[in-house]
């Protein structure tokens, strides 16, 4: 099996799953309880959480644990939406977000609030005289992502704080940062509030992380009898929070020597696959190597897809939450219709092998060539 879909969701790594084993079976008390059991949950879930706050450098009551980055996004735009709602109701996106920044926005638009969408250049980066613009005394969030998940642009966050907080200093900025985590270095401080999914590090799934600055309020979207900063409710899920603490720790250092090794393979791919007249690379100078995004005109993405299975090759297309919709992302870029709905997204990681890539591109040729022929028939 060759697995070339590291940006939809990692394998659990075995000292993850092992720590996550452990604690399920050491730990069994609710860390609400008062009794001795109890409160060793309670402890572990301390430093778990003041592990991760080390390595993320913000304080440990700045850091929510949720579901995953998904519940972290509704958490930030809903209950900063209702929690600054007096002071305006104008919201500003990109055109390059997870496909539920959008759902969050038509929701919040149904509820009376006002979205507007930045523009990009052609390089993919946010259009800052537009942003310069869109930003108004009634503007009290903007929401870029850090890591684009289908073409890999990465955005310049610090920049993109001092242009929102310039034209008006009481707007919010949060980032969804999942597809950034563990492979590039990242400063949540550029944010007020910022998104993590652990299962794209290697970790679980189920579990992920809202950074909120201690500035910042937010109204809970749960309500119950115990609390997490009043914000997540319930029992927490304390073998989820240890693997959490386990798989960040183990990703977030040697950036440097993973991206350069990986940048060969996605360097090696792009040469090869630049050769075939119809496949149309989609990538910018800001693309990071990690995600590779390609479109094959004439060819419906799924039949591609599943013609690679057939050789236990696993590639995506889009997001894995989007599968076989139009990218927007590539829509934004290239403003193609015909590029934007036929694309192929194959994400890279340090686990991915050189013997794979090759594999990878002569089951390309193959399946590409046969592809292509049914295509003109």
């Amino acid at each position: 099996m060759i697995y070339l879909d590291y940006s939809a969701t990692t394998p659990v790594s075995y000292d993850v799953l092992d720590s996550y084993n452990k604690v399920s079976k050491d730990f069994i008390g609710n860390p609400n309880s008062l009794h001795s059991l109890g409160s060793k949950a309670k402890d572990l879930i301390n430093n778990a959480t003041k592990q991760i706050s080390e390595l993320l450098n913000v304080l440990e009551q700045e850091i929510i644990y949720t579901s995953g980055a998904t519940e972290s996004n509704n958490m930030a735009l809903i209950g900063a939406a209702r929690a600054y709602k007096r002071y305006g109701n104008h919201i500003i996106v990109s055109k390059l977000e997870h496909p539920s920044i959008y759902k969050i926005c038509e929701y919040l638009e149904s509820v009376g609030f006002e979205i507007s969408y930045v523009d990009c250049d052609k390089d993919g980066l946010i259009d800052f005289e537009d942003l310069k613009r869109k930003v108004k005394p009634e503007t009290i969030l903007v929401s870029i992502c850090a890591v684009n998940s289908e073409m890999g642009i990465r955005q310049p966050l610090k920049m993109i704080r001092q242009i929102i907080k310039k034209e008006n200093s009481n707007t919010i900025f949060h980032s969804d940062m999942t597809q950034g985590l563990g492979k590039i270095p990242l400063n949540v401080h550029d944010t007020d509030l910022a998104s993590f999914s652990v299962h794209k590090v290697y970790g679980p799934k189920g579990i992920g992380l809202l950074y909120k600055s201690s500035k910042i309020r937010l109204e809970p979207l749960i309500l119950g009898s115990s609390k997490e900063e009043g914000l997540r409710p319930g029992t927490p899920a304390v073998p989820l929070i240890a693997a959490a603490s386990k798989a960040i720790r183990l990703n977030v250092h040697d950036l440097d020597r993973k991206e350069t090794f990986i940048r060969k393979l996605n360097e090696k791919i792009v040469k090869e696959l630049s050769q075939y007249e119809g496949v149309r690379i989609n990538q910018t100078k800001y693309s990071i190597p990690h995600i590779l995004n390609i479109s094959l005109p004439k060819i419906r993405p799924e039949t591609f897809i599943h013609a690679m299975e057939e050789y236990e090759i696993y590639i995506g297309t889009n997001t894995a939450c989007s599968s076989g919709e139009v990218s927007s992302s590539v829509m934004a870029v290239y403003n193609d219709q015909e590029r934007a709905s036929t694309t192929i997204r194959i994400s890279l990681s340090y686990l991915t092998t050189t013997e794979e890539i090759n594999r990878f591109l002569s089951c390309f040729e193959l399946v590409y060539k046969r592809l292509s022929a049914l295509a003109r028939d």
